[in-house]
């Protein structure tokens, strides 16, 4: 069981932020990366839609053999996580309480901003999470066109920057010192999230702090992979345009996608280059 591989599972492509995190943590783990493009985007979805999408995700990740489930998308997260943890025996990792601890850890006046999807936001799991750390004051925010706009690989326009300058206007009133990237999209918003809030703001994302989570928890369950086999990485898509996929992909993992395959299931294969050389 311990050299299976990792199930990652994201409602898109922003999910392979975590997969690179945990590739650059734990190099010989192999990955099985399914991101939903065919429902993106969950954040405008009802929490039962939502729910529904990843349940059949993740069972299908299960009954291929992973020993341990990563929910790489704050939206399944909020909707599914207990049901996850009370459904499969193997450990279950999602991208909520990992950016929580951060950003408790992080911020020097406790006045903490949140975004993320309307559907992240709406559900109330990072106020939830922050519940017990009684020293912050925490302030959310929805942005439901970012994740749009990292779909279609726009990180740098000028109609990004002011969509930015509009959403993050309330928290910069706030005055916050810290801002949760809620959202596994969001890492790939750091230049302009940091440049229109400002170098005095920190921002914690989640994709590290979930791979260090991975880590632990492989390492207490004695489930680290033994390095005798090459590892191996297959990275899916569900919607049938691959196009935007691979470039996002390629740029991610900072590498060719070379390969593009159908499976049987309709669910589309692709394989980076590292897969290629490890086999």
């Amino acid at each position: 069981m311990s050299n299976a591989p990792i199930g990652i599972f994201d409602s898109g492509v922003g999910g392979l932020t975590v997969a690179r995190e945990v590739r650059a943590q734990l190099p010989h783990e192999s990955i099985i990366y399914i991101g939903d493009t065919e429902h993106t985007p969950y954040g405008p979805r009802p929490i039962a839609e939502i729910r529904k999408y990843s349940l059949e995700i993740l069972d299908e990740l299960v009954d291929e053999g992973v020993k341990m489930l990563v929910i790489a998308c704050n939206s399944a997260s909020a909707a599914v996580l207990r049901d996850a943890r009370e459904r499969y025996s193997v450990p279950v990792i999602e991208v909520i309480a990992p950016a929580v601890r951060a950003a408790v850890s992080a911020t020097r006046t406790g006045r903490v901003g949140v975004i993320g999807t309307e559907a992240t936001i709406g559900s109330r799991a990072y106020h939830d999470a922050f519940a017990a750390a009684v020293d912050v004051e925490l302030f959310s925010q929805a942005c439901p066109l970012f994740v749009e706009h990292v779909e279609q690989g726009d990180t740098t326009s000028p109609e990004l920057i002011a969509i930015a300058r509009d959403y993050l206007a309330p928290l910069q009133e706030h005055d916050i010192d810290t801002l949760v990237l809620g959202c596994t999209h969001y890492p790939l918003l750091q230049g302009v999230l940091g440049y229109v809030m400002g170098q005095e703001v920190r921002l914690v994302s989640s994709d590290v702090e979930t791979a260090k989570d991975v880590y632990r928890t492989l390492l207490t369950r004695d489930l680290l992979h033994d390095g005798s086999t090459p590892p191996r990485y297959e990275y899916r898509a569900t919607g049938s345009n691959t196009t935007a996929f691979m470039t996002l992909a390629s740029r991610i993992l900072g590498g060719e996608v070379s390969k593009v395959e159908h499976h049987p299931t309709g669910v589309i294969d692709v394989v980076g280059t590292a897969m290629k050389e490890n086999s």
